[in-house]
């Protein structure tokens, strides 16, 4: 595909899609929701995270874990009296990845509009 079609008239034109800021990580849709639920909040539990992306325990273990990977999500375990509990935050990396990704969207539905 040449790079007009791809909607790209390259680095002498200057012209990029907005698609390519685009956060590959957070264009699975369960990734997003957990750190769209993440971006509002300092920390939150792991079961309120779980409960608002409406997911299993094993769901948002796996997709935590990349997130994590990635540098986009914190992950801190303590104990509230005698249960264990894990807090999820965002960290820097993720806040501006979400930001940028969030950016990308609203660029893209805004050439459509």
């Amino acid at each position: 595909m040449s790079q007009e079609q791809d909607g790209n008239t390259g680095h002498d034109g200057g012209l990029s899609h907005p698609r390519r800021d685009l956060d590959d990580l957070l264009t699975h849709a369960v990734r997003f929701s957990i750190v769209a639920a993440l971006a509002g909040v300092q920390r939150a539990e792991f079961a309120a995270v779980r409960d608002s992306v409406e997911i299993s325990d094993p769901m948002l273990s796996k997709q935590v874990a990349l997130l994590e990977k990635a540098g986009y999500v914190q992950v801190e375990k303590g104990r509230v009296g005698r249960r264990p509990r894990t807090w999820l935050s965002l960290s820097d990396d993720g806040t501006a990845a979400y930001t940028r990704h969030v950016a990308a969207l609203r660029a893209i539905a805004g050439l459509m509009g």
